[in-house]
């Protein structure tokens, strides 16, 4: 989850709101790529999360890599609980996920070299320890009981207010990872426009990518229990967003809807303040009960955004949000799916006219059916596994057309990165299916034996 924005004056005008989205507009020369991933840490010996503090532990990990590759540690109070370098950030999730964050990217080759060179580091720090790290979109095994809190004041107020308003909050918090990838428009048009392809295709992403088949050491019947999670988390800051597509939509329509989730807090000075339940609309007024008095600044709106948990998000640029964590190939495929699809013209078109006919009914029935079926889900008459198929296909068109070559120029294009989701498209299967085969097949119903044959 995000670090406390920074910067920005107080905010002296509502209109200032959709002014801070529309500051993210950029011409395509300068759109860029970034990526983040989650991942769980565990003691290698006895498969434990592993804790903030001890010898084997976050702490640890974190003092590592700022030691050994030369990461600047973000402090809370006495307590580190971030990294910083080059415009990348490592960061932790409530229940000790490490996250990369990554640098904006101009390319997928860029991207994919960012992601290596950060597995690398950290096997390297977590060998020292006695430690691994597993992506899934899931702990398949560990209670909530089991698992850590992070020392973040942000996560002690959520955790109290997610049992308040849904019935899965807590599992989303301590036990799922996603991988996900930020993109950038060039107008409030372009913003429209590939805002709906992401929305309409996400439930495609998330059957493509689903890698949470098991909880509390056994199945639990969907393929993607990360993405069933949050149909139960909160209804006021998740879902697919049908007003998206009505005609007019634009920044100020998102500034309303925005406006209408209840905050979580207010950061000043270095702590958290609890403003659960309490209004935005309020505080622009100068009626926050949480600050008395006080009007808020472009930071706190910065804040407020990044509280809101749909399948696709909107900030100064775009969040792809419907993605299990998973292997280390598909950490570069999302990228290179969402890439491919939205920044050409003429494959953002071509989705465009693949995703315009799935009413809002469909598009949240395929999402439930995503799920659970995977690529074998289907929702009014359409079918995932051929929406997927269309997809990829669009996708790889619109990677050949950017033409971004590697860096030794002996690789023409960004299209191999789409490899493993080629390989889905033709065999139906995806990573949950792989996990479920294994499950019932040479490890014996032994979940333990995810550990040992799936970690980076």
């Amino acid at each position: 989850m995000s670090i406390p924005q920074s910067g920005g004056g107080v905010i002296e005008r509502e209109s200032q709101l959709a002014e801070y989205l529309a500051s993210g507009c950029k011409p395509e020369s300068a759109w860029r790529i970034g990526t983040e991933h989650e991942k769980f840490g565990y003691c290698k010996d006895s498969l434990k999360p592993l804790p903030y503090d001890g010898p084997r532990s976050i702490r640890a990990m974190l003092e590592g890599l700022a030691d050994r590759f030369g990461w600047t540690p973000v402090l809370e109070g006495e307590h580190i609980i971030g990294l910083s370098k080059d415009g990348a950030n490592v960061s932790l999730e409530p229940g000790g996920q490490l996250e990369l964050s990554g640098a904006p990217l101009q390319t997928i080759h860029q991207t994919c070299d960012e992601v290596n060179d950060h597995l690398r580091e950290v096997q390297a720090v977590a060998d020292g320890i006695g430690a691994r790290f597993i992506g899934l979109g899931a702990a398949p095994i560990w209670r909530h009981e089991d698992m850590p809190m992070m020392p973040k004041g942000r996560y002690r107020l959520m955790t109290d207010y997610m049992q308040s308003v849904g019935t899965h909050g807590l599992q989303m918090m301590y036990r799922t990872c996603t991988v996900q990838v930020n993109l950038d428009f060039s107008s409030e048009a372009d913003m429209v426009q590939k805002l709906r392809v992401a929305l309409a295709l996400q439930p495609v992403a998330t059957a493509l990518f689903a890698n949470s088949p098991f909880l509390d050491g056994r199945p639990n019947g969907h393929k993607s229990w990360r993405s069933r999670i949050w149909r139960d988390l909160d209804p006021a800051r998740t879902g697919m967003l049908p007003f998206v597509f009505d005609e007019g939509f634009g920044f100020e329509a998102y500034v309303q809807y925005a406006l209408d989730v209840p905050m979580y807090f207010v950061y000043r000075d270095g702590r958290y303040i609890d403003a659960r339940g309490q209004s935005f609309r309020d505080f622009l007024k100068g009626r926050l009960p949480a600050l008395p008095g006080e009007a808020p600044t472009l930071s706190d709106w910065a804040d407020h955004l990044t509280t809101i948990f749909p399948e696709a998000r909107l900030k100064k640029f775009i969040e792809m949000r419907g993605a299990d964590g998973g292997p280390w190939r598909r950490l570069c495929a999302l990228p290179a799916f969402w890439v491919g699809l939205l920044y050409d013209q003429g494959a953002l078109d071509a989705a465009w006219e693949l995703a315009r006919g799935l009413d809002a009914e469909t598009r949240e029935g395929l999402r439930v059916a995503a799920s659970v079926h995977g690529l074998q889900g289907e929702a009014g008459g359409a079918r995932l596994h051929d929406l997927a198929r269309e997809a990829v296909a669009i996708a790889e068109a619109g990677l050949k057309a950017r033409a971004r070559p590697g860096a030794d120029g002996l690789v023409p294009d960004e299209t191999h990165f789409l490899n493993a989701l080629k390989d889905s498209v033709e065999s139906g299967k995806v990573p949950a299916d792989e996990l479920l085969d294994r499950y019932h097949g040479d490890w014996g119903g032994d979940l333990s034996r995810i550990y040992a044959d799936y970690s980076y």
